[in-house]
């Protein structure tokens, strides 16, 4: 039997989408990364969710109104938990720190607890006190979550929040920025990836990388601070379009030593983005 993934607290555990249409979102998203679904509300719920599944595996979460036709939230978007072990506790942390509650520690059914938060830079993220649902079940493979990347116009105020709500550890490592939470490449090691050490061994790998959990990015003029997902694919091009032959938009591509990356809106409006791993020869 296959070892569930845990994630201690601190770690970004789990992603899901608030849109419009549930359905929608399932043939898109479907369509591009092969996920099936399963239905995790009754049928009478007024809010339906839905748990994306590759492989049989949770990978992500879709959420919208039961009736497509009732009121639309704002925009789609896609929302980061970070995984906490007294989800009360940890919202007084982010009011400590000067962040606010948008809303307060809420059963998710049998699933588990989610709070619903925001940092002084106004922008949202959730916690997931986990019960029966323990998080992505698969990560870093096609199909599945990559990283979520705080976009933030100042690094620094970002860094002295997070680093009092979760004890991560923030390393400008000079070509990018990374977030880590301390002791979680032990966690994998002891768990689900016993060799994680061995394969992350080389020059190359920065310092750390074991506990890394996403990225600080410097936020361009015309965006608002924001988390962002990230997804891995196998090839960059042939996503982009699918994407595009399901109704999506291809906002950008762009190219790096590690990354062929296309910044993607769904067709309800979330944005994310598809990575292929192209590390050097």
């Amino acid at each position: 039997m296959v070892e569930a993934r845990t994630y201690p607290a601190g770690v970004t555990s789990w992603i899901d989408v608030d849109c419009g249409d549930v359905e929608v979102a399932k043939v898109f998203y479907g369509g591009i990364f092969g996920w099936t679904f399963a239905d995790a509300t009754p049928p009478t719920a007024p809010w339906r969710y839905v748990i994306a599944q590759l492989d049989g595996e949770d990978v992500a979460g879709i959420g919208g109104p039961a009736d497509p036709g009732a009121e639309q939230p704002a925009s789609a978007t896609w929302n980061t938990y970070v995984a906490v072990d007294d989800a009360q506790a940890v919202a007084g942390r982010v009011v400590d720190a000067g962040g606010s509650i948008r809303v307060p520690p809420t059963p998710a059914g049998e699933g588990g607890i989610s709070v619903v938060c925001v940092d002084p830079a106004g922008v949202e993220f959730r916690l997931w006190q986990a019960a029966r649902r323990l998080g992505a079940q698969i990560t870093n493979t096609p199909g599945a979550w990559n990283f979520s990347n705080l976009h933030t116009a100042d690094a620094v105020a970002s860094r002295a929040f997070y680093t009092e709500v979760f004890g991560w550890s923030i390393d400008d490592l000079g070509f990018s920025t990374m977030i880590r939470r301390p002791g979680y490449g032990d966690h994998l090691a002891a768990t689900v990836d016993p060799n994680i050490y061995e394969r992350q061994s080389g020059d190359m790998v920065p310092p750390g990388f074991a506990d890394a959990i996403g990225w600080v990015v410097p936020l361009p003029p015309d965006q608002t601070p924001h988390w962002h997902v990230a997804f891995t694919v196998a090839d960059r091009d042939e996503t982009a379009t699918a994407a595009d032959r399901l109704g999506a938009t291809v906002l950008s591509t762009s190219d790096s030593e590690w990354t062929r990356d296309a910044l993607i809106r769904d067709p309800q409006g979330a944005t994310f983005t598809a990575s292929q791993f192209t590390p050097p020869s």
